[in-house]
C-alpha cells in the first residue's frame, strides 16, 4: 500500500515516516509540505539522511490520487477539513491526525477550537478511530478521525469501567500530564526551554479542546454523563502522557469487578497492557511504542478508583494509532509495523 503524508516535517509526520519505514506492507510514496517544496526530507530531519529519495512537495490532490492509496493528514487544526474533500474525490482514503473531524457537533468545534468547522457531511462520514473501541467501523471507513493524544490515554482507561456501570458518570476527575512534543514543533512560549526546564505548569484550565472529544466518546457507553473535570499539565520531558483519573464506585463494586471489566474489554487488544494488582505504569515504560499501559487501585476509604494510563503521545497518541487504523482499514494484522519494544531507559 502506498501512503502519502501531509505535514511531513512536523513531529507527527516524522513519526509516521519512522514507523512506516518498518511496515511490511506500506511504503511512503509522497511527502507534502506547504513551506519546504523541493527540499529533501533530511534538511528538516538530518537523522533521516538515508531517506533522501523522499523530497517534499506542495500538496496536490491529483498527485496524491495518482500515487497514494491512503493519505495521512498530520496538519494543524483548520487544514484537513479543507484538504479531505479533494482527496476523497480522488478515491484516496484519509486518516486525519488533527482535531478537525473528531467532533460530530460543528458548534462544539467552533467553541473549543475557535475556528470554522468542517462541513457537516464530512463530520457525519468521519469514523472516530479509537481502534480498540471502533474497529468494526474503521474497517469500512474511507475517512478516519484519529483521536487526540490526551483522549486516547483517558478513554482507554475509563471506557471499560463506565460501560460496565462500575463508576458514577458524574464523579469523573481527570488529571493529565504531557511532554512538550505534544505542543508541536513550532516555537512557542509555553514550551520554550527556559520556560519549561525545571518547571511544571498547568495550562488551558477548563478550556482544553480535547474536553468535548472525551465527553463525546464517553457518552457512547452511558446516557448519564455530565460535564467532566479535565486538567492538563506540561512536564519537562519530550515524550509521554500520564492520565490519572478518579471515579466514585457504584454500589457493590469490588476490585475483582474492575479487573474483569478491563480484561473483557481488552482481552484481544494487542496494544493495551493491564498491570498486575498494585503496580502502576510510568511514561518511560511505553516510550517509542504503541502501547497503552493501565494500572488501577480501589480505595476502600473513599470508595473511589484511581486509574493511571500512560502512552507515548507521538506514537499511541498520534502516528502509531494512525497506523493501527491503517492496518485495520486495509485488513492487515493489527500489529503490522508496530511490534516494537519500548525504548528504555
Amino acid at each position: 500500500m502506498n501512503v502519502g503524508i501531509v505535514g511531513a516535517t512536523g513531529y507527527g509526520g516524522a513519526e509516521l515516516i519512522r514507523l512506516i519505514n518498518h511496515h511490511p506492507y506500506a511504503t511512503v510514496s509522497a511527502v507534502y509540505s506547504t513551506t519546504q517544496d523541493g527540499a529533501a526530507l533530511s534538511e528538516s530531519y538530518p537523522h533521516m539522511l538515508d531517506m533522501n529519495s523522499l523530497v517534499l512537495q506542495a500538496f496536490d490532490a491529483k498527485h496524491a490520487g495518482a500515487t497514494c492509496d491512503v493519505v495521512f493528514l498530520a496538519t494543524p487544526p483548520g487544514v484537513s477539513s479543507k484538504l479531505s474533500p479533494s482527496l476523497l474525490a480522488e478515491n484516496v482514503k484519509v486518516i486525519d491526525l488533527s482535531g478537525d473531524l473528531r467532533l460530530k457537533n460543528p458548534d462544539d468545534y467552533e467553541v473549543w477550537y475557535k475556528k470554522k468547522p468542517a462541513d457537516e457531511s464530512l463530520l457525519s462520514e468521519a469514523v472516530y478511530g479509537l481502534t480498540e473501541w471502533t474497529g468494526e467501523a474503521v474497517k469500512k471507513a474511507r475517512l478516519i478521525a484519529n483521536p487526540g493524544c490526551y483522549p486516547t490515554a483517558v478513554l482507554l482507561g475509563l471506557l471499560p469501567l463506565l460501560k460496565a456501570g462500575l463508576i458514577e458518570p458524574d464523579s469523573l476527575l481527570i488529571d493529565a500530564k504531557s511532554g512538550t512534543s505534544g505542543a508541536g514543533r513550532s516555537a512557542s512560549a509555553i514550551a520554550h526551554f527556559p520556560e519549561m526546564n525545571d518547571n511544571f505548569k498547568i495550562y488551558k484550565v477548563n478550556q482544553h479542546q480535547h474536553t468535548p472529544e472525551i465527553e463525546q466518546m464517553l457518552s457512547t457507553v452511558t446516557d448519564k454523563l455530565t460535564p467532566i473535570t479535565f486538567s492538563t499539565h506540561l512536564v519537562p520531558m519530550t515524550r509521554g502522557i500520564m492520565a490519572t483519573m478518579y471515579g466514585k464506585l457504584t454500589v457493590g463494586t469490588q476490585a475483582e469487578d474492575l479487573r474483569a471489566a478491563y480484561e473483557q474489554s481488552y482481552h484481544s487488544a494487542p496494544f493495551v497492557r493491564l498491570r498486575p494488582e498494585g503496580q502502576f505504569p510510568s511514561t518511560k515504560e511505553v516510550y517509542g511504542s504503541n502501547f497503552c499501559d493501565i494500572g488501577f487501585t480501589l480505595d476502600q476509604r473513599t470508595n473511589r478508583v484511581t486509574i493511571v494510563s500512560v502512552i507515548d503521545n507521538l506514537v499511541k497518541g498520534a502516528a502509531g494509532q494512525a497506523i493501527h487504523n491503517l492496518n485495520v482499514l486495509a485488513g492487515f494484522e493489527e500489529t503490522a509495523g508496530l511490534q516494537m519494544v519500548p525504548v528504555y531507559p
